[in-house]
């Protein structure tokens, strides 16, 4: 290649890489966005129901790991299961607070989460590995660790998300459900009534926590104190627990619920409010990294790289 045709040559290839770059990008934020709209209808639904319908559908990466110690779960439940886990990894103390809270405390056992984090981090050192053998054996080494890392750290990484996404949608609709419950003791509904009207109208997750909530102390199997607070518990949401030790506070002593739930109402859509302009106010600084990982390098090889060419071929 003459030195004439060596610019054209590497603007060419640089035109070529940019608009790999952007294809990938755009592909990238549509299949992010379907993810989203996937979520969002799953909303409603229990976090079993969530878990499977999203290792069906090709879900995000920590709901295929919530369907595997799912599926992990039913595995060890059987006769004489095969552990990898030794004893001391076997039953980690974290999940035991947080998969109430993501919703899987009936679907997911804390043993199941310590098998889980063994067997991906064998499987992610075993891959990195591999894969790290076809440049050096230092970066096969070095690849094994992140694999091994970040399989040890997935099923915390998957429980926190999805505790956090529970507890979004639940303050997302909060304001919604005190409205209707305070409507329903205005126009002269007991609260039990009250709650029972806004889980028959709304499907909701938060309503259909109640709803099983109402069912419990309605038959007995636990008093309506026992039962609101559980459902509090199972929420990583300290507005909701205050909003439900008030309300429990308030049938024990017989005073009026409708005045502070529409006060309640007030500020969980404010606090909502807030949190929604907080996270546009940042997607500004979120663009930054892929400008500057995708975008910028493309830029400087456009334009930088035939001058710099030019500059080699003067000094050659």
């Amino acid at each position: 290649m003459t030195a004439a045709g060596a610019p054209a040559a590497w603007a060419a290839a640089a035109c070529a890489f940019a608009a790999l770059l952007g294809l990938w990008g755009w592909d990238a934020a549509r299949r992010w966005q379907r993810r989203r709209c996937h979520r969002r209808a799953l909303g409603g639904a229990e976090a079993t129901a969530a878990a499977g319908s999203t290792a069906a559908s090709g879900g995000s990466a920590d709901d295929r790991v919530v369907a595997y110690l799912t599926a992990l779960t039913r595995r060890l439940e059987g006769a004489a299961p095969h552990r990898w886990a030794p004893p001391p990894l076997g039953r980690p103390a974290w999940f035991g607070d947080h998969l109430a809270r993501a919703g899987l405390g009936d679907a997911v056992s804390v043993a199941a989460c310590g098998e889980a984090r063994v067997r991906l981090a064998a499987a992610g050192a075993a891959l990195g590995g591999a894969l790290g053998m076809a440049a050096s054996p230092e970066a096969a080494l070095l690849l094994a660790g992140a694999g091994g890392a970040l399989g040890w750290r997935a099923p915390r990484w998957a429980v926190a998300r999805r505790s956090r996404r529970r507890a979004e949608e639940m303050e997302r609709h909060l304001s919604e459900m005190l409205d209707v419950v305070a409507l329903g003791l205005r126009s002269g509904l007991s609260f039990d009534r009250s709650l029972a009207l806004y889980g028959e109208h709304f499907d909701t997750l938060l309503a259909a926590s109640l709803t099983g909530a109402r069912r419990q102390w309605e038959c007995g199997l636990a008093t309506r104190e026992e039962a609101l607070r559980r459902v509090a518990a199972s929420y990583d949401s300290p507005p909701f627990t205050r909003v439900v030790e008030n309300v429990v506070r308030s049938l024990r002593f017989g005073a009026s619920m409708a005045d502070s739930l529409e006060d309640a109402a007030r500020e969980a859509r404010a606090a909502y409010r807030a949190r929604l302009q907080e996270q546009v106010a940042k997607a500004p600084v979120k663009m930054m990294v892929p400008t500057a990982t995708l975008i910028l390098p493309a830029m400087l090889m456009l334009v930088l790289g035939p001058v710099m060419l030019e500059l080699i071929g003067g000094f050659s």
